[in-house]
């Protein structure tokens, strides 16, 4: 019942771990105005609100009835998951043996019973920080610094992910390679600070459009984009697609140097993949690309689709 207590107003998450209830109350107290607090009583609860949660840090009772620490700890190393969760030991034993193995498997600190206040606040709050930092620089390093959403590096990641995902839900999954129609032209009789405008313009039109969780979108490069729809069939796809063709049209762009409409248009190649376990992102990113360049061949400003 402690778990009723968990703190949603709060940012970062603290999953304590500790048989004690004794001590799970102390480190409440101390922490409660500083995270989300999330308690477990076991090592198999620990593994499993773990993975409900993605708690930022975890305070880990070294010794527990069921499991040790040490443990549960390399359980959560070896999850894709739940891996980059930091972990702080807590113990009363001093041993430099135990201490070596906890650093070995991933630990960042220790904590040691019984607790004073002030170090416990301080090494909790100094890792939170540090955590919360690091999300920051990895945020910024996946996402493209003018249009403001996700980058290349961050694509890679996606799309390889997702492709994974497909091939065990045994689900469609849609991959559409978008680029600007006469781009350059664009640029070179408006300006490349206008370029940058209508670029950051495209960026909004999926923003507008693509709501479901896992709906995926990133500037692949240049003034090429790229939208990944898992659990999607090419019906669905050409609707979404559509939509954000509407979306770009209805913010009208002029593009007087464009031969496919007045305004600012796109040209998609979109390829719906059925479950296929031998496909590789390389693969589905070239098949996008043959299918765009016939897309932009047919005249440009329409979208070519076709399963894989």
């Amino acid at each position: 019942m402690e778990n009723k207590q968990i703190m949603g107003n709060l940012a970062q998450k603290v999953l304590i771990v500790d048989d004690e209830k004794a001590n799970r109350k102390i480190l409440k107290e101390l922490l409660q105005d500083e995270a989300t607090i999330i308690f477990a009583k076991n090592g198999a609860q620990a593994v499993e609100l773990a993975r409900k949660h993605l708690p930022d840090l975890m305070l880990l009772d070294v010794i527990m009835p069921d499991r040790s620490g040490f443990e549960v700890i390399e359980e959560i190393k070896g999850d894709k998951k739940t891996m980059n969760i930091s972990v702080i030991f807590v113990t009363g034993l001093a041993n430099s043996d135990d201490e070596e193995r906890g650093f070995d498997l991933g630990g960042c600190d220790y904590i040691y019973k019984p607790f004073k206040a002030n170090i416990v606040i301080a090494r909790v709050m100094m890792h939170l920080e540090l955590i919360k930092q690091r999300k920051m620089l990895n945020e910024v390093a996946h996402l493209d610094a003018l249009t403001g959403i996700s980058n290349r590096r961050r694509m890679d990641i996606v799309l390889a992910d997702e492709l994974a995902a497909n091939k065990r839900d045994n689900k469609k999954l849609a991959v559409a390679l978008i680029d600007v129609d006469y781009f350059k032209h664009y640029n070179d009789n408006y300006g490349h600070g206008a370029g940058d405008a209508a670029l950051k313009k495209v960026a909004t039109s999926f923003r507008e459009v693509l709501h479901r969780p896992r709906d995926f979108f990133a500037r692949y490069g240049g003034e090429e984009f790229l939208i990944i729809l898992p659990d999607s069939s090419i019906e669905g796809t050409q609707l979404i697609i559509n939509n954000v063709m509407k979306a770009l049209a209805e913010k009208a762009i002029k593009h007087e140097y464009s031969l496919a409409s007045e305004f600012l248009t796109i040209s998609i190649g979109a390829v719906i993949v059925e479950n296929n376990q031998a496909i590789t992102p390389a693969d589905v990113l070239a098949q996008a690309d043959k299918l765009l360049y016939q897309a932009k061949e047919n005249g440009r400003n329409q979208l070519v689709i076709e399963s894989l």
